[in-house]
């Protein structure tokens, strides 16, 4: 019987990543939720609210009655109260990296861990670019790291060339904030960190 220690709402390779990097077995669950931002809501209260959707989603999938936590992500770009979210074509894209260049833009993660109850954490981090030209820009589309990526680009790829300066958290950047994240599922009694043999 395979071992596991939460259920996991998100289809992002990135998080399984991050999860395994602290030792957090886990099992995917396939959700589906609207990521539509409503009226003037914030960028946290909406990557709050789809972080807690996710996770909301994924307990509707579970066996009530083998009771299991289940952890639900968000994460989304922000500048000047704009979210920029995953590009839908190159345009937008490339679109997406110049409005970022030169420019520090904020990087919002938003976790929900629900067992018995409903756990939050939000981890904001700030990353300022260097200037970018639309042929780098250009050539980074080609690389395929924009598709799927909240604001078109990677920092644990190609794009740590664009970085100046991170003031947060890297794990958090990439998708999954693991210290939030760590210390939602230690109130939950979730270890962290693989028992060694």
């Amino acid at each position: 019987m395979e071992l596991f220690d939460i259920y996991l709402a998100s289809a992002s390779p990135r998080r399984r990543d991050l999860l395994g990097q602290i030792g957090v077995r886990y099992r995917l669950l396939d959700v589906s939720v609207s990521e539509t931002r409503m009226d003037n809501e914030t960028p946290e209260a909406y990557v709050r609210r789809v972080a807690r959707d996710k996770a909301r989603a994924g307990l509707d999938l579970v066996d009530p009655t083998a009771p299991r936590a289940v952890l639900g992500a968000d994460t989304v770009i922000a500048i000047e109260d704009e979210v920029l979210g995953k590009p839908r074509d190159r345009d937008e894209a490339i679109a997406m990296l110049l409005r970022l260049s030169g420019r520090t833009h904020q990087v919002l993660s938003g976790v929900t861990l629900i067992d018995r109850e409903e756990h939050e954490a939000l981890n904001i981090s700030q990353v300022t670019f260097r200037e970018l030209n639309r042929p780098e820009c250009e050539r980074y589309w080609q690389t395929g790291e924009s598709q799927g990526k909240a604001g078109a680009y990677a920092i644990q790829g190609y794009a740590a060339a664009f970085i100046r300066e991170l003031r947060g958290s890297y794990s958090g950047v990439m998708g999954l904030p693991l210290y939030e994240t760590a210390q939602l599922l230690q109130q939950a009694g979730i270890g962290l960190f693989p028992d060694q043999e």
